[in-house]
């Protein structure tokens, strides 16, 4: 049994100095150039994870938040939290999809601190409590 492999590199030719023919040379790729550094918070993963299942829900692919749970292999109460982040006001929402990657230690922000604002049903009280909390030492 043979096994076929296929390799691809990115290569730059570069012509020579006297002009006899062209060198072929691999263009290095560093680490740092193809990954950005730090990682992407929790709560912005899970923010995106709420809009894929609302979408779901919306198309009627998944019946209810019982199934979600389900397939998720989590409490329904664990989807409840995090299906409560699209209660979220839109530009708040977007904040937290768009937060700055963490380089390292613990995020800035968790879950548990999102729950109470997005139980007001306000928009503008949101803000206001977005606001509040983001000057009192949780700086983004």
């Amino acid at each position: 049994m043979t096994t076929t492999w296929t390799i691809e590199r990115p290569v730059h030719f570069l012509r020579s100095a006297n002009g006899r023919g062209k060198k072929a040379q691999a263009i290095p790729k560093t680490v740092s150039q193809r990954f950005p550094s730090g990682r992407v918070p929790r709560v912005a993963k899970l923010m995106a994870l709420a809009l894929r299942f609302e979408t779901l829900l919306r198309a009627c692919e998944i019946a209810s938040y019982a199934e979600l749970a389900r397939l998720g292999h989590v409490t329904r109460a664990r989807v409840c939290q995090i299906m409560n982040l699209t209660c979220l006001a839109p530009d708040l929402q977007e904040a937290l999809l768009f937060l700055p990657r963490t380089e390292r230690g613990r995020d800035r922000i968790i879950l548990a601190d999102l729950q109470p604002i997005a139980a007001l049903l306000d928009w503008r009280q949101q803000r206001r409590r977005w606001a509040e909390w983001t000057k009192v030492g949780h700086r983004l």
